[in-house]
């Protein structure tokens, strides 16, 4: 009896890993390591990098894939969708919308109303500490809100 369940056990795990390996396959073969080219390629890398964001326990091999992925779509978009430089008072502009602080508010973080006025303006840079402070506020990185070297 004891065989027969172990028999069973083996062969359920056996059919769980062979099906797994077929799916980790056919996701393979969608996005065969080459470049996008097309909005369809776009939208198909799109689709399954969201699948493997919340794919619990990767293996090695969707790491290596989701890696992959987003690379060649990061990639894509630049070329086909630039985005215009945004300077760090528009960044936290659209922050503070978005999260409906007030002005007072922020002032409580970084200084006074007049400071944030004149932050928010763009007429005043962003420092260091005040961009730390921002950056574990609205839990992202710091420098989004220091502005960076002019390129030439």
């Amino acid at each position: 009896m004891t065989l027969r369940k172990n028999s069973n056990v083996a062969s359920g795990l056996l059919a769980s890993r062979t099906n797994y390996l077929i799916v980790t396959q056919k996701r393979i073969t969608q996005v065969a390591p080459k470049e996008i080219n097309t909005d369809e390629e776009y939208e198909r890398a799109l689709k399954l990098a969201e699948q493997l964001t919340f794919t619990k326990n990767q293996t090695p091999e969707q790491r290596a894939l989701y890696k992959l992925l987003v690379t060649q779509i990061e990639v894509y978009e630049a070329e086909n969708y630039p985005m215009d430089e945004v300077r760090p008072h528009e960044v936290l502009q659209h922050i503070i919308e978005a999260s409906g602080i007030s002005q007072a508010d922020l002032a409580n973080l970084i200084g006074s109303e007049n400071e944030v006025s004149d932050v928010l303006s763009g007429k005043k840079p962003i420092n260091q500490t005040q961009a730390q402070v921002l950056g574990k506020r609205f839990k992202v990185s710091p420098s989004l809100f220091i502005e960076s070297a002019p390129k030439v």
